[in-house]
């Protein structure tokens, strides 16, 4: 616990400025917008989202889409059909459930259209202030190659990092982990000479030590 504690301590001095890299103003659009995330680049869904968002603005504007209209705005996302599909199930559950206005439960936001645990938690922690971790494919590998869990399911996940950190961190804890995944702890070839956690980690190694090696790894951005 010291260790993971100490880890989110020195993110924290790396990342002063980590937030959510999807664009939105609201509930819904986080929601729709983590929803389109999946399998697809923050950056690629924030070019689809402000024609999205000028077309739909409420849940009974979802609810109401015609289907290949909507598909043709979020094509580029990938898995459009099934991701329009998705959305106008979840206009439509809203109106009919929840007054068209997103909910701020975790057990009433995976029982919509889409939304699973990870969804949910964006949602809760960004829009809501609702404390939440959210269990990425980069989330994931950092807590494994920190030493924190050995588990691989993310509600295994989710359930022993909880256990190590208070619950004020848990959803900035999330954007740290995610921003350094994408930027220096790769899935493939971690930039492990240019890590300012290095001194912490159990995996150091994975990737090159070397410094400029690993320099030339580091990614910077924009993502969003």
């Amino acid at each position: 616990m010291r260790r993971s504690r100490r880890i989110n301590r020195e993110l924290a001095r790396m990342y002063p400025d980590a937030h959510c890299e999807l664009d939105f103003t609201g509930p819904l659009e986080l929601l729709v917008a983590t929803i389109l995330s999946a399998q697809c680049t923050d950056k690629r869904v924030n070019q689809v989202t402000p024609a999205l968002f000028a077309r739909y603005r409420s849940a009974a504007d979802y609810a109401a889409a015609d289907r290949e209209e909507l598909e043709g705005i979020i094509r580029s996302t990938g898995f459009y059909r099934s991701k329009a599909r998705n959305i106008i199930a979840l206009g439509q559950r809203l109106c009919d459930e929840h007054g068209g206005e997103v909910p701020r439960r975790l057990e009433d936001l995976v029982k919509l259209p889409g939304v699973g645990r990870k969804t949910a938690n964006v949602v809760l922690g960004n829009a809501f202030g609702v404390p939440g971790l959210t269990v990425d494919t980069h989330f994931g590998r950092l807590v494994r190659r920190f030493g924190m869990t050995g588990q691989t399911d993310p509600v295994k996940v989710e359930h022993e990092i909880a256990a190590l950190f208070p619950p004020k961190e848990w959803t900035m804890l999330s954007h740290r982990l995610i921003w350094h995944g994408r930027r220096i702890c790769h899935s493939r070839r971690p930039a492990c000479g240019a890590c300012g956690v290095h001194h912490l980690c159990p995996s150091y190694g994975e990737g090159p030590v070397d410094e400029k090696t690993a320099r030339a790894l580091v990614r910077t951005g924009p993502f969003s």
